[in-house]
């Protein structure tokens, strides 16, 4: 796979497409044995309050991955992602119930980078009307 958008056509300030994306406890589960990870703050309600936590809370990682998704999506290739990172601000909170939380992703062009022919994508993901990523960041290498 190659990305399939072209640098050239590529400006600062062009906005991706804005995702959505739904978290239940069954997500979660399902994440927690993917992954490996079977922190009880992920699953267990009781643990999570009694450790200080509002509710259950998604794993960072999850956040983290599925916010990615707005810029694999846009290229076309995941591959063309060379770097990623973020700060986790606040935790995605997923209620016991039929809703579960939404993570709600928006993504833009903030640089290019000629040489490189890379682009700097800035994305703010929200749960909740928070920020739940701060300074999240994706140098992504296009066509």
């Amino acid at each position: 796979m190659t990305a399939r958008i072209s640098y050239d056509e590529v400006a600062v300030g062009t906005e991706l497409p804005a995702q959505s994306f739904p978290v239940t406890r069954a997500t979660l589960v399902q994440y927690a044995g993917a992954s490996g990870d079977f922190n009880p703050i992920h699953w267990n309600e009781k643990f999570a309050k009694e450790v200080g936590l509002p509710d259950v809370i998604a794993h960072g990682m999850f956040t983290m991955a599925e916010a990615i998704r707005v810029v694999t999506d846009w290229a076309g290739d995941p591959a063309s992602v060379v770097e990623y990172g973020v700060r986790f601000t606040k935790p995605v909170v997923v209620p016991n119930d039929d809703q579960g939380a939404v993570i709600e992703v928006s993504a833009k062009v903030a640089a290019k980078d000629d040489e490189a022919r890379t682009v700097r994508v800035d994305l703010v993901a929200k749960s909740d009307g928070q920020k739940v990523l701060g300074m999240s960041r994706a140098t992504v290498r296009l066509a």
